[in-house]
């Protein structure tokens, strides 16, 4: 039971770990001044990624490859499936011109990858392993999908509205006592999901992939959930699907790029039926730009998404 609840706690900690690093390290920046402009695109953007980053590395240390994979996974198949999927239910989520044509097929570019890294042995129905080098080129991809949104940014710098993103200026003492909280937080919260999953995978004679492709890969994905909703609410339209896009970009690029530079990450050959699901959600994203109403995503769309969440759940059960 103890373990239960440490899991439980160590999703919290990640959370409220992520924030107060952001924020924290935010307010550094802006103290030097930093524009909030480069704080969005670095600090923040990082953040919401955190806590996936934490699972995944913490999983890669302890040779785990199973729960660093099938966070990452999960996660990006969650937040396109279910949390825009939501999003979408809410409001029509209108898409920007960039988004369809650049970022959703960078997004679909990582999945590819992440296949073609993945399915080496497939034919041989062996396991698959994310190697070290392979680490290393998706952290490339990583940095140019990073110097394309700050050109974008620069680009476009005379549209963009800093006062979405407030960034307070607090006392140095407390913003470094935020920074060194966060990291404690996001630290044993990543330990204690980790160990969590590993121990609720062997008690009930499930897979490691099952429960970090589940409970572990939505609970990380808490953060892009809440403000993709929130903005779906307030109809900032561009940042719930931007949200959602930038951050399965990240997961793949930098922190399986990450965590394989580690430890190889080893994954079992069923493991190809969730890049799939990820590489068909992409498409049918992108493909629904053109259905219906041009760059939009429309509520019966949404609902095609969140059925086909299901559809993975029940995929996962059955895997088991």
């Amino acid at each position: 039971m103890a373990v239960y609840l440490f899991f439980a706690l160590g999703i919290a900690l990640l959370i409220k770990g992520a924030d107060y690093l952001v924020d924290g390290a935010s307010s550094v920046a802006k103290r030097f001044g930093v524009p909030t402009l480069v704080i969005g695109l670095t600090i923040v953007a990082f953040g919401t990624s955190t806590p996936e980053l934490i699972v995944s590395i913490m999983a890669a240390i302890q040779h785990s490859g199973d729960v660093a994979f099938g966070n990452v996974i999960g996660s990006n198949i969650a937040n396109l499936l279910l949390i825009l999927g939501i999003s979408a239910t809410i409001t029509n989520l209108k898409v920007q011109h960039s988004t369809t044509w650049k970022e959703i097929p960078f997004s679909f570019l990582a999945a590819i990858v992440l296949l073609a890294f993945s399915s080496v042995h497939i034919l041989d129905g062996l396991d698959q392993i994310i190697y070290r080098f392979e680490g290393v080129i998706l952290l490339l991809f990583f940095l140019v999908f990073l110097y394309y949104i700050i050109e974008l940014a620069k680009r476009n710098r005379a549209h963009l509205d800093d006062e979405k993103l407030v960034v307070h200026k607090r006392s140095l003492g407390r913003s470094a006592l935020m920074i060194f909280g966060g990291l404690i937080g996001l630290y044993f919260g990543g330990v204690w999901v980790v160990e969590g999953a590993v121990f609720a995978a062997r008690q009930f004679g499930l897979s490691e992939l099952f429960i970090s492709s589940t409970i572990v890969a939505i609970g990380t994905s808490l953060p892009e959930l809440i403000t993709s909703i929130s903005a779906a609410r307030k109809k900032d339209v561009d940042l719930a699907i931007g949200n959602v896009v930038g951050s399965n970009i990240f997961n793949v690029f930098w922190i399986l790029g990450a965590s394989a530079l580690i430890y190889p990450i080893s994954l079992p050959a069923s493991a190809i039926v969730d890049l799939l699901f990820l590489l068909g959600g992409t498409s049918l994203l992108f493909l629904f730009m053109f259905v219906g109403k041009r760059h939009e995503l429309e509520r019966w769309q949404g609902v095609v998404f969140l059925v086909g969440y299901a559809a993975y759940l029940f995929f996962l059960i059955w895997r088991g």
